[in-house]
């Protein structure tokens, strides 16, 4: 897939962005209906970068149901690096993308998050307090895989801005029981919402009756009804 086309005049925007002392790239790509309600910083995963199969159909998907998205590498992806930086690193990575964006689009709503590491951290960077209107995780990692016990979940219980997490029921970065205990006793701003047969990586097993077509639609359904909630000042 490539970059969405450009949008009643509206062009894809590549940008280097400063981090600390060093740079990275992001692009912002137009929503197909020039709103400018709501922008989407979206984070990679540890093993992806900004233009991955996976981060260009996500952005595709959201393009097209009317949210503006910005997508960048982590520092560690624009030095040619596999190994993802320490949290701090990744935390300061997004604010710098997130805080040029807000300069350069000026949304009605700023969203930041991302898919599983990117998403991790962009919720701990909610949970500190940066400014932001919502926080859209996919494929949260609430434990490495094979390791159960070692939650991710301590910093879920500060983060108060409206969050919408999308995991699949076969995710083994995210068992179902567990991420739905470390929910229990947080605020109705959490909506969490769970993929039937998806992975990980949002894949399905020919064998569940559904296509990875179907999961997309059903993340884009869902995302788009929390964005709409988020317009006009109410929660799902």
């Amino acid at each position: 897939m490539g970059l969405m086309p450009m949008a009643f005049g509206r062009r894809n925007a590549e940008w280097r962005v400063e981090v600390g002392t060093e740079e990275t790239t992001a692009v912002l790509d137009p929503a197909g209906t020039p709103t400018n309600r709501a922008l989407f910083v979206c984070a990679h995963g540890a093993g992806g970068h900004m233009a991955d199969r996976g981060m260009l159909a996500l952005t595709e998907l959201f393009c097209s149901r009317g949210m503006d998205v910005v997508r960048f590498n982590f520092l560690y992806r624009e030095q040619g690096s596999s190994r993802p930086d320490a949290m701090p690193r990744l935390k300061e990575c997004i604010s710098a993308v997130a805080l040029r964006a807000r300069r350069e689009v000026t949304p009605d709503l700023l969203i930041i998050g991302g898919r599983s590491m990117g998403g991790r951290a962009a919720s701990m960077l909610a949970a500190d307090g940066f400014p932001c209107d919502g926080l859209l995780l996919l494929a949260y990692p609430l434990h490495p895989a094979g390791q159960p016990e070692k939650l991710r979940d301590a910093h879920l219980a500060h983060i108060k801005v409206p969050v919408l997490c999308l995991n699949g029921t076969r995710d083994s970065l995210c068992r179902r029981d567990l991420m739905e205990r470390a929910l229990s006793g947080l605020s109705g701003a959490w909506s969490m919402h769970w993929l039937e047969a998806a992975d990980h990586g949002f894949h399905v097993l020919k064998t569940s009756g559904r296509s990875d077509s179907d999961v997309l639609e059903e993340i884009g359904q869902v995302s788009r009804d929390w964005e709409s909630a988020l317009v006009h000042g109410t929660r799902q």
